[in-house]
């Protein structure tokens, strides 16, 4: 048994399996109509959703199961002051398996080192959206029969697109993958995230502000809107013209390329495009399901007893992004990670740690 809070709480060889499974519950339905029966799945979501609450609801009703939860902060003992730890103390009593969205980085994290079951992240903050990457990986295979040697375009919000932080760190693990990361100089993809060694072959970077630069070149272009919530006042707010999609830039693309969106969208793909036969995202959502089926079922499916994940002892040292769970609530305690490259991290958002 095990939290999925990151992609890479998954091997390769697990991530390739789902997408079996998720492939047969697809094609064969009835095998698996019952498989939950007597299961219930808890949703926590602090934060607006529709396509990932609805999928693992759907999910879960799909394979027999039965869903609780609520789907406002304001709805839950947390507009009370309960604690991360209390509420995922509380909840676990009542369910085999949490799926939590909240809108601090790591909240996920923190409710899974008190849950006594299964936590999933269904996005945390502007940090990390795995399920999303499940079902964006499930598309890539069904387009293009692998995920490897692919040319991959990923445009917009590189900075706080927590569905692109988690993409782009799934595809640096298969071989000959070549990322080309579109986005204004402000939104940039994070340092935590460049600097993760890719674990597969012939991986590289390309980083640009042009969205037309490379479009001739790219097999899927992943676009995602700008994430003005996640904004600091600060920051510019407006989605720049040259980041929208519209079928005049589309006539430099190849005919096979794939649009995918994680959804949902603003502004950033013109409703022209919708018509267009590459454009794979209302397809996206609805493979969404069947891949958040296939993680529930291995993951109940798991009897090995829950381990914390390891950690250093952080000393005097404290996480100092004001977006973290560790600094929303100064009862949960600071956990660190040192990286392969000897630099400090903080465990529930990824912040180097100095």
């Amino acid at each position: 048994m095990k939290d999925i809070i990151n992609i890479l709480d998954m091997t390769t060889a697990e991530i390739d399996a789902l997408i079996d499974m998720a492939e047969d519950i697809r094609a064969y339905p009835e095998r698996y109509s019952e498989t939950c029966r007597g299961k219930t799945l808890a949703t926590l979501f602090f934060e607006p959703s529709t396509r990932t609450r609805l999928s693992f609801e759907a999910a879960m009703y799909g394979l027999g199961g039965n869903c609780l939860g609520f789907s406002q902060e304001n709805t839950s003992s947390i507009a009370k002051g309960e604690s991360i730890a209390d509420t995922a103390r509380i909840v676990s009593i009542y369910s085999d398996i949490i799926v939590m969205r909240h809108y601090a980085e790591g909240a996920p994290y923190a409710a899974g080192l008190y849950s006594t079951v299964p936590v999933i992240n269904a996005g945390d903050g502007g940090h990390n959206h795995p399920t999303q990457t499940l079902t964006d990986l499930c598309t890539i295979k069904r387009e293009f029969g692998r995920l490897s040697g692919l040319t991959i375009g990923i445009c917009g919000d590189l900075k706080y697109g927590r569905t692109t932080h988690s993409l782009i760190t799934a595809m640096t693990r298969y071989d000959s993958v070549r990322l080309v990361l579109i986005s204004p100089p402000s939104l940039s993809l994070p340092s935590y995230i460049k600097c993760t060694p890719p674990a597969g072959k012939n991986v590289t970077f390309i980083e640009t502000d042009s969205l037309d630069e490379y479009m001739g070149e790219l097999d899927i272009l992943y676009m995602t809107r700008i994430q003005k919530e996640r904004f600091d006042e600060s920051e510019r707010q407006n989605s720049p013209e040259n980041y929208i999609l519209t079928p005049e830039k589309l006539k430099r693309a190849k005919k096979g390329m794939c649009i995918l969106h994680p959804l949902p969208r603003v502004d950033e793909i013109s409703v022209d495009v919708d018509a267009d036969p590459r454009a794979k995202y209302f397809e996206q959502a609805e493979h969404g399901k069947f891949i958040r089926m296939a993680l529930i079922l291995t993951l109940l499916s798991d009897t090995k007893p829950k381990t914390p994940p390891a950690c250093e002892s952080p000393g005097d040292k404290r996480c100092r992004n004001k977006k973290c769970i560790s600094s929303i609530e100064c009862r949960i305690p600071q956990r660190l990670y040192r990286t392969t490259d000897n630099i400090l991290r903080c465990c529930y958002c990824d912040t180097e740690i100095v």
